[in-house]
Parts: C-alpha cells; sequence; structure tokens
C-alpha cells in the first residue's frame, strides 16, 4: 500500500517537475542569447537589469520574420529555396536540418489538417487491421485499369507519425472510422496505450 501511494505521488511530480525544468532552462536559453548582451548596457548605464528581456525581443524578431515572410512571401521562399539546396548539400546540415523540420512542420502544421479522415485497413494480411489517413482519391487512370473506386491512404509509423508510406486501396476495402483524425494521432503515437474518446 505504501509503496503504491509512492509510486503514484512519484507518477504524478515527475511530469510536472520534467516540464518545469524544461520550460525553466528554455526560457534562461532563450533570455540569455540576447538578455546578457543588452542587460550588460542596462547594468553599465542604469544599475539594472530587465529579467526576460531576451524573450520578448525573440518575440519580436520571430513576428517581425513572420510578417516578413507573410508580406513578401513568394520572393522569401524562392530566396530560401535555392539558399537550402546549397546548405542541404553540406556534410551534417543535410542530417540535422530535414528531420527537425519535419517535427516543427508537424507541431505548427499538423497533418490533421491535410488527412481527410481517419480509416481501418486490412494491413499487412488479413485479419489484422492498421490505422490509415485516407489523403485523396486515387488517380483517375488507376481507377480505370483497376476497375474500382480507389483511394490513396497514407500509413503512419508508430510512435512517430511523421513518417510513414503511401498505399491504393479499393474503396469497398476501407473502414471509416467515427474518429477525429488528431484522437487516431494520439493513439499512433502512445502506440495504442491512448484509445480515442467516444
Amino acid at each position: 500500500m505504501i509503496k503504491r501511494i509512492f509510486i503514484t505521488g512519484l507518477a504524478a511530480i515527475i511530469p510536472i517537475g520534467i516540464t518545469v525544468y524544461v520550460i525553466g532552462g528554455l526560457f534562461a536559453f532563450a533570455d540569455g542569447i540576447l538578455g546578457k548582451y543588452i542587460n550588460r548596457y542596462f547594468i553599465e548605464y542604469f544599475s539594472y537589469e530587465i529579467p526576460g528581456l531576451g524573450i520578448i525581443l525573440s518575440i519580436l524578431i520571430i513576428f517581425l520574420v513572420g510578417l516578413l515572410v507573410h508580406v513578401s512571401r513568394m520572393r522569401i521562399f524562392r530566396w530560401t529555396g535555392k539558399m537550402l539546396k546549397l546548405l542541404l548539400k553540406l556534410p551534417l546540415i543535410d542530417k540535422i536540418y530535414p528531420p527537425i523540420k519535419r517535427i516543427v512542420d508537424f507541431l505548427f502544421f499538423p497533418p490533421k489538417k491535410k488527412f481527410k479522415s481517419a480509416v481501418l485497413v486490412e494491413y499487412p494480411r488479413k485479419g489484422i487491421y492498421s490505422i490509415g489517413f485516407l489523403t485523396n482519391e486515387s488517380y483517375s487512370s488507376f481507377e480505370e485499369k483497376i476497375g474500382k473506386k480507389l483511394y490513396n491512404i497514407f500509413m503512419p509509423s508508430s510512435p512517430s507519425p511523421l513518417t510513414g508510406f503511401t498505399i491504393i486501396v479499393p474503396e469497398s476495402d476501407l473502414i471509416f472510422l467515427d474518429v477525429g483524425v488528431d484522437e487516431a494521432i494520439k493513439m499512433i503515437v502512445s502506440g495504442g496505450l491512448l484509445n480515442p474518446h467516444g
């Protein structure tokens, strides 16, 4: 009984502790990038510093960059596209940037905006079902050759839905789920520990 209570308390404290530690570390890191240099000026001339100044400046810079990209979208994209092609040819950068970019895109632009619905597919063999995401109707030429209505289905990996593969499935072999895409993603990320609500 005592052991169970202790483990319950530990399970409650660890996520909170790690969250506070990570957020505190990120705050100190972000504040230290710009804040320490600017605060030197304040200490020298005004004898005080402003905590969190680096965070405020970082937010302003991010906002201004976002505004710049939004206003001159096409020109910025063309320029960055050319720069990225050159940078991705360099050692290490070609290994570091692409996965980080995929993770950031997944966090800020979740795939649920691109997926139409969650489906069950009898895959990889009969009697075993996998969760997939309907992305689009298949190419009409494929349908003409097969003689069936086809759909493009993205099969995500677990626990990371960032990667996966695409299969083309007849409509008759799809089971459309009454589950939101975000709920299905949670199930995949958790390795099946979290079932969809409802």
